[in-house]
């Protein structure tokens, strides 16, 4: 795929451990002139962990929109950005829920927000699952994990209970699989 818009320099403005943003001077088809802002972070898993009609969902204090949300075990290994998709999978629900699955498929991958963020992430469905312990990162102290019915997530998500973006958009993609 061929660029369309041409960038005539670019300049990391700021970064930290989990991301840059760039400021990028760009020339348009029509030759006008701007900036783009980019914001460049690894991508990162989400994990749908069903179970005889039943899917696990964290819940976690979200900082920029100060409040807890249910959503699916999702994340990604800042120290390891190039492992596996599906190691990580393996990795982030084991962390986070305590379980670990006989089964994770790979549904396929979205982007975030590409309109100023080039992360993705990878979409599975975890099964056959077994309880053996959580291992949370000190950012995770106040994770909780629990079980609902998939008619309740459902009903979570029309409701406006659940405002994950990605948790809404993974549960679609399983749907339209007809994976769940």
């Amino acid at each position: 795929m061929s660029a369309e818009i041409e960038c005539l320099a670019s300049e990391v403005v700021y970064r930290n451990r989990w991301l840059r943003v760039r400021e990028d001077r760009i020339r348009r088809p029509s030759g006008a002139e701007g900036i783009y802002g980019v914001v460049e972070k690894p991508d990162f898993v989400v994990i749908a962990p069903i179970e005889n009609g039943m899917i696990y969902l964290v819940q976690q204090y979200r900082y920029p929109v100060a409040g807890r949300f249910w959503e699916l075990p999702q994340g990604a290994w800042e120290d390891s950005p190039d492992a596996a998709p599906e190691r990580l999978a393996a990795g982030e629900l084991r962390e986070e829920t305590g379980l670990v699955a006989s089964s994770i498929r790979n549904a396929g991958h979205l982007y975030l927000a590409y309109g100023f963020c080039n992360q993705g992430y990878h979409v599975f469905l975890a099964s056959g699952l077994s309880h053996v312990g959580e291992q949370r990162d000190a950012e995770e102290e106040d994770l909780i994990a629990r079980a609902f019915p998939l008619g309740t997530v459902d009903a979570m998500i029309t409701k406006g209970e659940i405002k994950d973006a990605t948790t809404v958009a993974a549960l679609g993609l399983l749907r339209l699989k007809g994976w769940i």
